[in-house]
């Protein structure tokens, strides 16, 4: 592996203090809206409920998947019934380059689709993918020991082109919290779990431009079902929960 860079201060924290039962801080957090499948068939309409999105009794926030009551003769959840979250800091806190990291524990279960992810702030004057996409984490329940990290650019972007490696960490993710992050700079992207390396990239390794050089916003979200090989289900295990300790962005020295 290539040299990580040198991690300094604090820079800027969330770690979800706000009331019990409270919404998390709308100075730093919009609910995306919806639902349509964005883009690759998932199930959940996104809402901005507490239901779906709130401070625990543990100082986490929780982002809960659940189903709202459509259920057909068969038994079956049927798609559109199955609300959850999309939590994004786009026009409030944004990042250039650092250690981002965030202490999560993942929901068991076929059909979950959890994730830690970054977006380019210009993406409304240029689009996506050219504003460029780091995902600090996704994790699918079909797969429960491995960790994906992975970039999206113009010329690789979209469930079967983005850029990056899944992990095997040979423990289920969703037993407990881990912390998920990656060292960025100007010319490197690397991934950790807990500390560990297991994927980096630079610019000469990806089949296209390098959008990864201004700032980007913080994505949360859960998603249920989708078009990943594997995890999609007619009856995922609701309600479930995706449990976020703390977000933390690092200096680079």
């Amino acid at each position: 592996m290539r040299g990580l860079a040198a991690v300094g201060e604090l820079a800027w924290s969330e770690d979800f203090d706000g009331p019990v039962g409270s919404p998390p801080a709308a100075s730093t957090w919009t609910a995306e809206l919806g639902a349509g499948g964005w883009g690759c068939d998932q199930r959940q309409w996104y809402t901005d409920s507490a239901a779906n999105a709130s401070i625990t009794v543990d100082g986490h926030l929780t982002v809960v998947g659940r189903q709202d009551g459509i259920v057909n003769e068969s038994g079956d959840i049927v798609a559109g019934s199955i609300t959850s979250a999309r939590l994004m800091s786009k026009d409030k806190v944004t990042v250039t380059y650092g250690r981002i990291a965030a202490r999560i524990r993942v929901p068991a279960g076929l059909g979950m689709w959890p994730a830690f992810w970054m977006l380019g702030s210009d993406i409304d004057e240029v689009g996506w993918p050219g504003c460029g996409e780091i995902d600090v984490m996704e994790y699918v329940g079909s797969d429960p020991t491995r960790v994906h990290g992975t970039v999206h650019g113009p010329g690789y972007a979209g469930l079967e082109h983005g850029i990056g490696k899944a992990y095997d960490t040979g423990t289920d993710l969703a037993s407990g919290f881990h912390v998920y992050a990656v060292d960025w700079t100007a010319n490197q992207i690397t991934w950790l779990i807990d500390d560990t390396v297991y994927s980096q990239l630079t610019p000469a390794e990806v089949p296209g431009p390098w959008p990864f050089t201004h700032p980007f916003f913080l994505v949360i979200n859960l998603a249920i079902g989708g078009a990943w090989p594997g995890n999609d289900t007619d009856n995922p295990a609701l309600p479930a929960h995706m449990l976020i300790d703390w977000i933390h962005v690092y200096e680079h020295r």
